[in-house]
């Protein structure tokens, strides 16, 4: 393949309601492309066919049958919401080419066109609430943006918490870049409950921080160390749009920039000489920056830019990338990944200082993609057989004993 050039898509929407996300992808996948072009690695270039869908979930499949009929391009770095995902999928089953997914998402999905490399369920949600339900309580306020991500999400909350014999006070949703949330507000006034899981997104989720850090200097019950809002897609790139709002919010990742391994370290340092020292490093950034490389490690090891043979290709090998190994699981296509979870600070201080995650697992350990969480129902299938047998053994031993109630909660 020497001297070949090969046509990658970058569809990230630069303009409308999450903007602010999609111009972090998009920075991070040209990042990548420049950087994979300046090495002395590969023997071929990738040429950036870049598209702004303007936040339009019905733009990106226009613009990817573009990109895929008209300049060639096998493979496509984007989508940051599981609606223009689903948008992608027929378009890429037309003309069999492949979508590298970088997002975190609400799982229940596995398409042989995607890779998909943010985190799924049990990487996201399902350690965010095991590790904030001890701490902080059961009865839990769902308010999501209405569309598949905020649906999704908010279901499995449900599940987890009806499996912890805990509440839902509320569950409300606001159009995609809708602001008018004072309703939201009224109701988590009224409900008051101990945590608000929050899968809004883009304008609607600044909107919501905003009016709840107001309401929590009206009433110390609504403050962040009191009834904490979580999420499982805030990242850097947004704390600077959000301002004082974002103190205190606890937010699971896949990659924070202060967390400390070696690997980290050296990027961080290499992205601030890059990007600037007060621009943080996000998720959203470092995702799409993985996946460029990742595909260009493919590439290379299989000798063909061939959507068929890097998707097989990368589901049997580690990808190297500057940020760490990628490994996609043969079965799902998703990636193994590290949960962490982080809380903001810095966001109510001065403009001097840059409001970052604080890492409150540092020692999490990588967890193998469970898109489906079939593991998570497999335990808790074997929790309720224990819990019949033994409800068995105990009726049977206290047959012909009226006065025993056989009814366990």
């Amino acid at each position: 393949m020497t001297g070949n050039e090969i046509p990658v898509g970058v569809l990230f929407s630069s303009t409308g309601s999450y903007s602010v996300i999609g111009r972090e992808g998009h920075d991070g996948a040209m990042t990548a492309i420049a950087e994979v072009n300046g090495s002395n690695l590969f023997d071929f270039t990738l040429k950036a066919i870049t598209a702004d869908p303007a936040c339009r979930a019905e733009n990106y499949a226009l613009l990817a049958n573009r990109m895929m009929a008209k300049d060639n391009c096998g493979h496509i770095i984007g989508c940051q919401t599981s609606w223009s995902r689903k948008e992608l999928l027929p378009v890429l089953e037309r003309h069999q080419g492949l979508l590298w997914y970088s997002v975190p998402y609400e799982g229940f999905e596995s398409h042989d066109r995607v890779i998909y490399s943010g985190a799924c369920p049990n990487q996201n949600v399902v350690p965010l609430f095991k590790h904030i339900l001890p701490q902080f309580g059961k009865r839990a306020f769902l308010t999501g943006s209405n569309y598949i991500w905020g649906w999704e999400m908010n279901r499995i909350a449900r599940e987890l918490l009806a499996a912890e014999d805990g509440a839902v006070l509320g569950e409300r949703y606001v159009a995609l870049g809708d602001v008018d949330i004072g309703h939201l507000i009224s109701e988590i006034i009224e409900t008051r409950p101990d945590f608000i899981f929050n899968n809004l997104i883009g304008d609607s989720s600044y909107a919501f921080l905003r009016a709840l850090r107001d309401l929590s200097e009206r009433d110390a019950a609504f403050q962040p160390n009191v009834m904490p809002v979580l999420s499982c897609n805030l990242t850097e790139a947004e704390l600077p749009i959000i301002g004082a709002a974002a103190e205190g919010v606890i937010s699971t990742s896949s990659y924070f920039e202060t967390a400390r391994y070696p690997k980290n370290i050296d990027f961080v340092r290499r992205m601030h000489d890059v990007r600037g020292e007060n621009v943080g490093v996000s998720a959203m950034f470092t995702g799409p920056y993985q996946a460029v490389w990742a595909l260009a490690q493919a590439i290379k090891a299989c000798g063909s830019a061939d959507s068929d043979e890097v998707r097989d290709l990368s589901t049997k090998m580690p990808l190297p990338t500057p940020v760490g190994d990628l490994h996609i699981d043969r079965t799902t296509q998703h990636a193994t990944l590290t949960p962490f979870i982080g809380v903001v600070e810095g966001a109510a201080l001065d403009h001097q200082t840059r409001a970052a995650f604080r890492v409150v697992n540092p020692q999490a350990h990588a967890l193998a993609p469970d898109p489906y969480l079939v593991n998570l129902n497999s335990e808790r299938n074997e929790r309720l057989q224990h819990a019949a047998s033994a409800i068995s053994e105990t009726n049977a031993s206290t047959a012909g004993d009226p006065g025993f109630l056989r009814v366990v909660k």
